[in-house]
């Protein structure tokens, strides 16, 4: 039998601009996503020590899942069942760029394992995992495009099946200083209805 869902609270981050169910938290002109993002992170009071140390994907993932995971006041004290469901169309791609200019030419090859670690997208995820104790599914897809079928999908079976109590769900696409992050919360007691043509609207509104 089919359960309701509902959106609990959404994140946006783009055009310089950090919001939380559609309300402006935190915005910054400049061009340069790698100085927007630690002004945010700091503004915001993203506690992980970690997080400078991460690629930029990760650190706009987990900046993202941060604020939408904090906003829900889970208990620091206990593991939780919510289940993670990101995409994106350029994967790692940013890093991966990074990566291989250090070991392209052979007389000055200087590979570094910092960088090494993110050239995967669902590094990511396990960041966010260990930072606010989540122990369930969680993927990484890639599509040319925002695929909001795919994302409400996938949520109602983990949901509907009891693989995970909540969803943290949606996009997150990098590509040098071209960034969006949209994720959204899936659980029980949300006032927006969780289907396709809201996941759509909320994605697309300013």
């Amino acid at each position: 039998m089919t359960k309701n869902s509902y959106i609990e609270s959404y994140c946006t981050i783009k055009n310089g601009v950090v919001s939380l169910n559609g309300t402006s938290l935190f915005s910054e002109a400049t061009p340069e996503f790698s100085a927007f993002i630690k002004q945010a992170a700091k503004q915001l009071d993203t506690n992980y020590p970690k997080f400078y140390k991460m690629d930029n994907l990760s650190k706009l993932a987990f900046l993202a899942a941060d604020i939408l995971l904090k906003n829900a006041n889970l208990s620091s004290e206990k593991e939780h069942n919510i289940a993670l469901l990101f995409s994106n169309r350029a994967s790692s791609l940013d890093t991966d760029r990074k990566h291989q200019n250090t070991i392209s030419d052979p007389d000055n090859y200087y590979p570094s394992p910092s960088l090494f670690v993110y050239t995967l997208p669902n590094i990511c995820l396990g960041e966010i995992s260990i930072k606010h104790k989540l122990l369930s599914e969680n993927s990484f897809f890639i599509f040319e495009r925002f695929n909001a079928n795919h994302l409400h999908l996938n949520s109602r079976y983990l949901l509907n099946n009891n693989k995970a109590e909540k969803t943290l769900c949606g996009w997150v696409d990098l590509d040098e200083n071209h960034y969006e992050a949209f994720l959204y919360l899936v659980g029980k007691n949300g006032t927006i209805n969780h289907n396709t043509e809201e996941i759509t609207r909320l994605y697309k509104s300013p």
